[in-house]
Parts: C-alpha cells; structure tokens; sequence
C-alpha cells in the first residue's frame, strides 16, 4: 500500500506517493515528460514500483514540479533536478533510508543522470529509456552508480545501439538490457519490462 505524502523542493510543494518496505533499502522514481503528459500514475512508473515494492523496498513516487498537484511549473530538467535531491532527502532524512537507488523512466532518466553528480546518497542509478534521440545528453558525463539501463527494441527515442555508444562514457561495467518488440511505450510489454527488473535488481 502507498499513502500520500508530500515533501518541499524550495519553496514548492511536492506531492508523492510512498510504499513502506521491509528492508532499509529505497528508491525514487520519476515519471516522463511533465508537458507531455507525464506523471507518476504512468504506466512504466506503476511497473517499477511493483518490482520494487516486491523486493521489500521503501518506494517514493512523485509528481515533478508542474505535474498533478505539485507546485510550480515545468523547468527545462533544472528545477526537476532539485525535487529529485529533495525526494532522496526526504527518504534519508524522514524514513532513515541511506542504501538508495534512483530509477528514472524517459525524461525522469535524464533528470535522474544530471542529478546523481550531485549527491553522494545513491549507490544503484537505473535508467528505463532514457530518451537520448529525443533530448540532449551533452551534458551526462561519467555515471560511476550507473547499474541497469533497459530500453525496448523498436524504441524511436532510446535507440538501444544509441545507447550502447554512449555506455563507455556513462560507465563500462553498466548493464544495458534490450526489450524485443518494445517501443518507447512499452505497451503490451511491461510484464517482459516488469520481468528483465525483476531479475537484475
């Protein structure tokens, strides 16, 4: 079960939802593209917190500023970087989770990446198609806590041979796992999606 919660980023209110686990391990999550639609009710987003709520994580789910009842507007990737370090303080600082992952779907992947140069608190980064045809990735370096990219066959926006280029920058020794038959969406795929996490994380 999840209860609503909410958290500040600044001086902006955050709404999310958390699912209380077993063990002292936790993740955030983040949804895809606030201007297109995206929030943390997502399709993909319900997927990951499944796998992980199976695997006795604390999960925290929320909406980037600008998306269902969160205060503030879409920011271009720069404010959502700051409500993604406020959500992982909120896990350390309010539930006592220190071994923590970050998984991001699409534009939360990227937002994800920038954000974790910026913090020491996560140990796994996982990225489910980060959108790296679609959005400018100059600007990801070295991801030294990067685990698990996943991202589907027939993905337009997260082209899995894009991807495998840019590994030996982000982090050699990452996994990255293709979906057959998968798109951007996943649709029809999310147990094979909801099976690949199942298995690696």
């Amino acid at each position: 079960m999840e209860e609503k919660i909410s958290f500040q980023s600044g001086k902006l209110k955050i709404e999310g939802l958390i699912g209380k686990g077993v063990h002292p391990r936790g993740v955030v999550i983040t949804h895809p593209h606030t201007l297109f639609g995206g929030d943390m009710y997502n399709v993909v987003v319900e997927s990951l917190v499944k796998v992980y709520q199976r695997k006795g994580f604390t999960t925290l789910r929320f909406n980037f500023r600008g998306a269902g009842r969160s205060e503030g507007s879409f920011d271009q990737g720069r404010g959502e970087q700051a409500d993604v370090l406020s959500a992982i303080a909120y896990l350390k600082e309010q539930h006592g989770i220190h071994d923590l992952d970050l998984t991001g779907y699409s534009f939360g992947a990227w937002v994800n990446a920038l954000a974790s140069s910026n913090t020491t608190h996560v140990n796994r980064l996982v990225m489910v198609a980060p959108p790296v045809a679609f959005i400018d990735f100059k600007d990801v370096e070295v991801l030294p806590r990067l685990f698990l990219v996943v991202s589907g066959e027939e993905d337009e926006y997260a082209p899995p041979s894009f991807i495998k280029g840019l590994l030996p920058k982000w982090n050699p020794s990452a996994r990255l796992d293709t979906i057959e038959g998968a798109d951007h969406f996943f649709f029809g795929i999310s147990t094979a999606l909801e099976s690949i996490l199942n298995e690696r994380l």
